[in-house]
């Protein structure tokens, strides 16, 4: 169950406690909506830790450094060609 779910568990809970007045034989409906809330903000919470764990902060990559370049003297007698 995502964020979303919470939230809308908070918000029917919300709803069953405070905005309606029905009588079901055998059901408390505040009581209901009050769990409902409970449940709704231990979702939130549990979600919320989780979600602060997968942020992970990578360092910067250090730069790759090339060796210098290896210049060869060409001057006609060190590679072969002068000989």
């Amino acid at each position: 169950m995502g964020l979303g779910g919470c939230i809308i568990l908070i918000a029917v809970g919300a709803i069953l406690t405070f905005a309606t007045d029905w009588d079901m034989q055998g059901v408390n409906l505040d009581l209901v909506g009050i769990i409902l809330m409970i449940v709704g903000l231990i979702g939130v919470t549990t979600f919320s830790s989780i979600a602060r764990r997968r942020r992970v902060v990578v360092p910067p990559a250090t730069p790759v450094v090339e060796d210098p370049a290896v210049h060869h003297r060409r001057d006609g007698y060190s590679d072969g060609y002068g000989v």
